[in-house]
């Protein structure tokens, strides 16, 4: 049995990690802020070696993209405590595109340290989660009928967050993962206006996506509180996405778990069934 450590473990996949983990009886930690099994901060090492004790898997993710971070002294680091403690398998959680930015890309040094680690490890590269529609970012804008996003008619294959938990659960216990970095997506790229229209009919709401400027929109989520160069980033993704560079259908999913990926269609019913929209 494998003692399993969930970095963000509170968190949109951490928690779907634990779940398939607990389910299928292995021993798993969440680690966290706030809400975990044990206190973890990323910005804190004094909190690393209590949660790393006797750990032998791993899944890390780094949740703070501002460019005044130090990135270096983060998920690096901590890789290499983890396998000083004896960690023997690690799980990152990386991001769609990571492989083409170049090295100022935040979670750049990340991937680098995981590969070079000496241990078995496993990257996860997910397009953007279905769930930024009900516990998300965009959720907001689905509550008030109105998705404002500089995506224009852009598609993207959404990924459903259990797929990914899925993926994450089975790369930190099974062998044959090992090495490999998986693009994750859904089975089919749709559109931002799509997405909202089949929200809409599924809580018999009008649900509309209106395309925004980017500055506009950058400017509108710093008025939010947003830092202003994860604005940027945020905003950047999501142009991409309006010319065309976010459309194409990878098939992780399907390599990691011998099955198709869940459709934007069943999430929807799903989380319309489960009132979260309502």
């Amino acid at each position: 049995m494998q003692n399993i450590l969930l970095v963000g473990g509170t968190g949109k996949t951490g928690r779907r990690i634990a779940r398939h983990l607990q389910a299928a009886g292995h021993p798993v930690r969440t680690a966290s802020r706030t809400g975990g099994d044990i206190p973890f901060d990323l910005a804190d090492t004094s909190t690393w070696a209590p949660a790393l004790d006797g750990v032998t898997a791993a899944y890390m993710v780094e949740p703070d993209l501002r460019t005044d971070v130090d990135h270096d002294a983060r998920i690096p680091r901590l890789v290499a405590e983890a396998v000083d403690a004896g960690v023997r398998r690690l799980v990152l959680l990386s991001a769609y595109g990571v492989g083409e930015a170049d090295d100022s890309h935040p979670l750049k040094a990340a991937e680098r340290a995981v590969r070079r680690s000496g241990v078995d490890w496993t990257i996860l590269r997910p397009d953007w989660f279905s769930q930024n529609f009900s516990e998300g970012p965009w959720l907001q804008g689905i509550r008030t009928a109105t998705l404002s996003l500089p995506t224009g008619d852009g598609r993207t294959p959404f990924v459903d967050a259990e797929d990914i938990a899925e993926v994450a659960a089975s790369a930190l216990t099974e062998d044959r993962h090992g090495g490999r970095t998986y693009q994750l997506t859904g089975p089919r790229a749709i559109g931002f206006g799509e997405a909202a229209d089949l929200i809409g009919r599924a809580t018999g709401r009008v649900v509309r996506h209106v395309d925004v400027d980017p500055e506009v929109f950058t400017e509108r989520q710093i008025s939010f509180g947003v830092p202003a160069d994860v604005a940027r980033l945020l905003t950047g993704l999501l142009v991409a996405v309006r010319s065309g560079r976010g459309a194409t259908v990878a098939d992780g999913v399907e390599r990691a778990l011998a099955r198709p990926p869940r459709t934007f269609e069943d999430y929807v019913a799903e989380t319309a069934a489960a009132g979260h929209w309502s």
